[in-house]
């Protein structure tokens, strides 16, 4: 069965949509996904930012858990360094218990000074914050008394799935990799060749191998737009899409990869991060990838536009997919 998947930052920079038209669509379009057989929602964080990048995903979480049923809710990722462990502990169990076990978190370092900087944290400690975190988060979720910076604490309720959550780690560096198989559940890494890592370093450890699917070790995707005329809908993406690249090269500095900054649409286009597909090659690209994600409100786009190829993947695509 292919995955069917909805990706949302919630950009919102003043060329886009406002705000409040962009969090109802956010919504409204995962309780739509959510009743024509999506598998899953995605929703990321960042601080700091120009443009109302999704600061509080466990915030969104929550209302799209309230406004749906099946779909898996994957916070990915959540900068876990920037909370109070026993803050996070209570919000993401909470987030579980509203939505019935439907959480799915994946943790990570982050690595933009600035966040730090608006927290009053050093960038310097965020390997230590990580791991009192992700300890913290285990003990919280036993429902136990445990010993907390000094302190006997208790952490209640306990989130819906038993033992506890999973907690998954993503990254792009080799330490990432190694800090993945020695305290997380499970490794989301940017490149393909850090899964290896991963898989080496559990081994080192004397850990059992996971099963995982072939989206983990491909590492970041692409995103899907729909359209009867590619062309025409590109012109139309194209400068959010832009925006949403530019703005990762601005944050990601040297380390641009994909992100390099962009000026030529069809350069833009050409590298695959944003894909504009016929239905026919939605088709074929769901039968060789098993996955299909959907950005529909993309750098402020237009949620009318956003729909439009949601629209044209449930009655043209999804009627063939397995």
């Amino acid at each position: 069965m292919t995955d069917l998947a909805l990706a949302y930052d919630m950009r919102a920079p003043d060329m886009g949509a406002p705000p409040v038209d962009l969090y109802g669509a956010a919504v409204e379009q995962a309780t739509w996904a959510d009743k024509i057989g999506f598998s899953s929602v995605v929703v990321m964080e960042h601080h700091a930012t120009t443009d109302g990048y999704l600061p509080s995903p466990i915030v969104l979480a929550a209302a799209i858990a309230g406004a749906t049923e099946r779909l898996l809710i994957r916070l990915s990722l959540v900068l876990l360094p920037l909370y109070h462990p026993l803050r996070a502990a209570e919000d993401l169990a909470v987030l579980d218990l509203v939505s019935g076990g439907r959480m799915r978190l994946v943790v990570g370092l982050g690595y933009r000074e600035e966040e730090y900087r608006q927290f009053g944290l050093s960038i310097k400690r965020r390997p230590s914050l990580m791991e009192e975190a992700v300890e913290t988060l285990k003990q919280a979720w036993t429902g136990e008394p445990f010993e907390f910076r000094g302190e006997t604490v208790r952490i209640l309720p306990r989130p819906a799935q038993r033992p506890r959550p999973e907690i998954h780690m993503g990254g792009a560096s080799p330490a990432s990799a190694k800090r993945a198989a020695r305290i997380a559940d499970g490794y989301q890494p940017l490149a393909p060749k850090l899964f290896e890592i991963y898989l080496d370093e559990l081994r080192t450890l004397g850990k059992p191998l996971p099963v995982v699917d072939a989206s983990q070790k491909r590492g970041a995707g692409s995103y899907v737009f729909v359209s009867d005329d590619p062309p025409r809908d590109w012109a139309r993406i194209a400068p959010h899409a832009m925006q949403d690249t530019n703005e990762y090269a601005r944050y990601i500095g040297s380390q641009r990869g994909v992100f390099a900054p962009v000026t030529d649409p069809d350069e833009l286009l050409s590298r695959g991060t944003y894909r504009v597909l016929t239905p026919d090659e939605c088709v074929e690209l769901a039968e060789t990838t098993g996955s299909v994600t959907f950005k529909p409100l993309v750098g402020g786009l237009d949620p009318d536009i956003g729909w439009e190829t949601l629209h044209l993947f449930a009655d043209k695509v999804l009627p063939r997919l397995p």
